[in-house]
């Protein structure tokens, strides 16, 4: 959705950027959460459908930072996402 600045940056984040992002739901489904903010490992961009880590452990061990403080990392960037009805 778009991006965060900070007039000072924590050096766990290692210059990476903080984004806006917002879960997608199925149509007809009410959103499970509101928009949070994500550190981006990926260079992700504004509108990009994006794969998103919200476990801190796992945030910390794909940024190898044991002591990072971070919950949240983006991953992935999806290319497409396909719906099939069963």
């Amino acid at each position: 959705m778009g991006t965060v600045v900070t007039t000072i940056g924590h050096p766990h984040y290692k210059s990476r950027r903080l984004l806006v992002v917002q879960p997608l739901a199925l149509e007809g489904d009410a959103a499970e959460d509101d928009d949070f903010i994500a550190l981006d490992n990926t260079q992700a961009g504004i509108g990009d459908t994006v794969l998103v880590l919200r476990e801190g452990t796992g945030a910390r061990q794909v940024l190898q930072n044991p002591q990072g403080c971070v919950i949240s990392v983006i991953v992935g960037i999806v290319d497409t996402v396909n719906l099939e009805t069963t």
